[in-house]
């Protein structure tokens, strides 16, 4: 049967009035410095006691607060999986590097993932394949085989980047709500993309980018690696015959650009959730809209901490959600 979400929405509506809006990112952008930045945040209801002067500790408090949130409205929290995954291969990544490199991981674990970070450290340093997550088990074994054979970084990257996407794009396939599947779109999608370019940008051979592109419905990976293994301009010429043709100016300002356009896709597709009182759409779409503030905040503190021009910034900074 499939879950009412109508206790997780109506909670929702209440915390969608304190997301930061457009005006709210213009007048941190004014801010003097970072401590005013901070204390504007406060009056927002950001932060707590411990994270008062410390931006980066602002900011990781904020995404704590948000899936505190989340497992106080919903029981269950595999069903957002999709959004959670990425960090559990990235934590996979670093535990190969580490073991490999006869070092700690120590902070280099993303938290709130869908399997305990460490647990995955512990069983690769054992080689006990068998404790690693089954969603990971091969990927783990065949990426650490890999950079042990080769001591080629680069293609154990492209090993456990290629199996994030699959994984995602198959949780995205399997669900029957539309923003579930147009997230996990997307987001494959945009990771092609940005693999296109970059290959096409180092000359990488077409086989090379075909290793390391995932299939997806909006694009044809096969056309993508051809047009990418002859140059950029052949990459926008494609993606000009695709559902991404309006991302092509962003793309040829810069990887920020398209970043934004995606993100900001994301927001525009997922607003009229706003509207669904009983499905999950509505809590994606808050997750989504709560971790667009804290990336923009964060692009903020930045500035002022490294003394950016605001106009840099504003460039970058995503639609908010309100």
């Amino acid at each position: 049967m499939q879950q009412d979400y109508t206790y997780a929405v109506a909670r929702i509506r209440y915390r969608e009035t304190r997301l930061l809006s457009d005006s709210d990112l213009t007048q941190l952008l004014s801010a003097r410095d970072t401590a005013s930045a901070i204390r504007l945040l406060k009056d927002k209801g950001w932060g707590d006691n411990s994270s008062d002067e410390n931006p980066e500790a602002l900011l990781k408090n904020e995404e704590d607060k948000l899936w505190k949130f989340i497992d106080e409205i919903v029981p269950d929290r595999s069903v957002f999986d999709f959004m959670l995954v990425e960090k559990d291969f990235h934590n996979l990544k670093v535990a190969i590097k580490c073991i490999t490199r006869d070092i700690e991981p120590d902070d280099m674990l993303l938290k709130d993932s869908v399997s305990d970070g460490a647990a995955i450290y512990d069983a690769l340093k054992r080689r006990e394949y068998e404790d690693v997550p089954e969603y990971l088990r091969d990927t783990a074994r065949k990426a650490m085989t890999t950079l042990l054979q080769t001591s080629d970084g680069q293609l154990c990257d492209i090993i456990i980047d290629k199996a994030c996407m699959e994984y995602v794009y198959s949780l995205g396939k399997n669900s029957d709500n539309d923003i579930v599947r147009l997230y996990c779109e997307l987001m494959v999608a945009s990771a092609d993309i940005k693999t296109a370019v970059r290959c096409a940008k180092v000359k990488k051979p077409q086989d090379f980018i075909l290793r390391a592109l995932a299939e997806c419905d909006t694009l044809d990976v096969k056309r993508l690696a051809a047009a990418s293994a002859m140059g950029v301009d052949d990459v926008v010429a494609y993606l000009k015959t695709t559902d991404y043709k309006d991302s092509v100016d962003a793309l040829e300002r810069s990887m920020s650009a398209f970043e934004k356009w995606c993100d900001d896709r994301l927001t525009i597709e997922t607003k009229p959730q706003k509207w669904e009182p009983f499905d999950i759409g509505a809590v994606v779409a808050y997750i989504i809209a709560r971790l667009n503030e804290i990336k923009a905040v964060r692009m903020i503190m930045s500035a002022k901490i490294n003394d950016l021009p605001e106009e840099i910034i504003k460039e970058r900074l995503r639609m908010m959600y309100v």
